[in-house]
């Protein structure tokens, strides 16, 4: 809010210093203002004068002074401004500006932060998206938070958001907890077979293929011996009941981890039915308009090839095998150019697309935007949020993978040892592209050192101090504005400050699909207001100055509600 006043400030005095010919480039560039590191250096600076050091020919410290003599005074908003080597132009706001403009938090509470940024833009979001082969695992647990946070953030935004997750139904990893499932049944009724490496192994696998479920859909005779394990009728009724269940768990999951999906879309949905191992229904026709559009399907060794080195990617890939089946790619490539088709709940097709992938599908990207070009889409309208791994450990020491699954730590089993809030808040402390450090121990802790404990406690302090205020009388509900000069200490200008930031967060984390940064925000200020509320009184002052920092404090708590509730997480009101 504040930068939406300076930004135009700055261009005035360009634009005056130009006239004046004082400056000579013509065009201004990108305006950046940023938090300097510290406060000796004001509430904002520039390096303007350095961005224009080339253009002007001028040394950027005396550029900086031409801009500062230019720059309008608007009555009651900059307390100064200085310049700073090698060029850099710092602002130092006034105390009571700030103090007005916290008039707008104060308004409407509940929607501050929103904004109209995506206002008739519609979204296709898919996330987590696990193959129904093993239950969700922490990976999945990032991919699921910073995926729903996002769809949260854009939503407050203003676009109308679609979230999907795409269901792996066919394929060989499909087939192969089929088979897995078969084996172990047939262990369990006295078989003695080895379990192949390349299977499933863990325990839920064990657990299925004992059900009554598994014996009544699949085994109708249960006296079957080995040579049926790779009877191909039997592997795919195995498979179908086997992820059928290993998906109910992964939506329980995902329920219990507060992410809902508004659709699940099925990979064997491309096929005709029961004809995934073939080049049919969407896929075939995907395939064939790529042949039909460009010509860039080539065959070679047998092999259907995608030209994909004649739009970045390394090499060719694979597209249809030698013996007809379609790989992983082909049907990608038909689910992509479907979504690109479907309409949004604007009634056309969406404006963006989005997929959270895990990092290992980095070399992916190309290969996937090269199809949709030759399809004759914009590939620009799709975007990746790549999830880097987690790294669970208990203090110093790292966990081992899970009991249950013999392979990996599930989400389950985090979410019901440290809680749904701090699970969410945990997956989103960091950038999504960087690795995720997860103390279990600490995400348990009542402390200040627990980041979410820290961050829910001062949205329970605010509210503690509105119920004290009600008790002795003070008018809560009429906080409209802060009373002129009720603020004045230094503490109080940086919390106004960052309440004030608060919208251009929000709106930074939808441009940039960086939800993290409402996660650093609210620690920054929940950092700030325990400070504050520990070495100041709120109530038993002055009137003018009570109800000053009354304001302040509402402020506060629109905010901090307003960020856990983009991350999913509760903002308690007593703790």
């Amino acid at each position: 809010m504040v930068r939406e006043i300076l930004i135009p400030m700055l261009k005035e005095a360009f634009e005056a210093a130009r006239k004046k010919g004082a400056l000579t480039a013509e065009e201004l560039p990108p305006l950046i203002l940023e938090n300097p590191p510290s406060e000796e250096f004001g509430d904002y600076s520039t390096n303007l004068a350095m961005l224009l050091a080339r253009a002007e020919r001028k040394p950027p410290m005396v550029i900086a002074e031409r801009l500062r003599e230019h720059l309008p005074a608007p009555d009651g908003v900059l307390a100064e401004v200085r310049i700073e080597r090698p060029g850099f132009l710092n602002f130092y706001l006034k105390t009571e500006f700030l103090a007005r403009q916290l008039a707008t938090a104060l308004k409407d509470p509940d929607n501050f932060g929103r904004s109209g940024l995506g206002e008739g833009q519609s979204v296709h979001l898919e996330f987590v998206s696990a193959n129904p082969t093993g239950p969700l695992h922490v990976g999945h647990g990032r991919g699921a938070a910073v995926g729903d946070c996002l769809a949260r953030v854009l939503e407050a935004s203003g676009y109308g958001v679609r979230r999907e997750y795409y269901i792996n139904d066919a394929g060989a990893q499909w087939r192969t907890a089929g088979r897995s499932a078969l084996l172990r049944r047939l262990q369990q009724e006295g078989f003695r077979i080895e379990f192949p490496e390349d299977h499933y192994p863990g325990d839920y696998i064990k657990a299925i293929s004992a059900s009554a479920e598994f014996a009544r859909e699949v085994l109708w005779d249960i006296r079957m011996g080995p040579e049926r394990v790779d009877d191909e009728e039997l592997i795919r009724a195995s498979a179908t009941v086997t992820c059928r269940e290993i998906l109910r768990q992964i939506r329980r999951d995902l329920e219990e981890f507060r992410v809902p999906f508004d659709e699940w879309y099925s990979e064997s949905s491309l096929y005709e039915e029961g004809k995934t191992d073939a080049l049919t229904g969407k896929v075939a026709e995907a395939i064939e308009a790529i042949q039909t559009k460009t010509s860039k399907i080539y065959e070679k060794d047998g092999a259907k090839w995608l030209r994909s080195t004649d739009y970045g990617d390394e090499k060719d890939r694979v597209v249809v095998r030698e013996d007809g089946r379609p790989t992983y790619l082909a049907s990608d490539i038909a689910y992509h150019h479907d979504k690109f088709r479907r309409r949004g709940p604007l009634g056309r097709p969406f404006d963006l697309l989005i997929n959270v992938w895990g990092a290992d599908h980095h070399g992916y990207l190309p290969r996937v935007r090269a199809a949709l070009e030759m399809l004759g889409h914009d590939p620009q309208r799709l975007r990746i949020v790549f999830i880097q791994f987690v790294n669970l450990k208990r203090g110093d020491e790292p966990v081992s993978m899970g009991k249950r699954t013999g392979e990996f730590v599930e989400l389950a089993e985090v979410v019901k040892e440290v809680g749904v809030d701090a699970a969410r808040f945990f997956f989103l402390l960091r950038s999504a592209d960087t690795t995720l450090e997860f103390d279990l121990d600490l995400a348990k802790q009542q402390s200040s050192e627990n980041p979410v404990y820290y961050v829910q406690y001062a949205h329970a302090r605010t509210a503690s101090l509105f119920r004290q205020a009600e008790e002795q009388g003070h008018a809560i509900e009429g906080l409209r504005e802060v009373p002129a000069g009720g603020l004045s200490l230094p503490e109080e200008h940086r919390i106004a400050r960052a309440v004030l930031e608060w919208p251009g967060t929000v709106r930074m984390a939808a441009e940039r699909l960086e939800p993290h940064h409402i996660t650093f925000a609210l620690m920054a200020l929940a950092k700030q207001f325990h400070a504050y509320y520990n070495r100041h009184r709120v109530l038993g002052q002055e009137v003018a100055v009570t109800r000053a920092r009354l304001c302040l404090a509402r402020c506060v708590q629109a905010v901090l509600k307003s960020g856990l509730g983009l991350l999913g997480v509760s903002a308690p009101d007593q703790m």
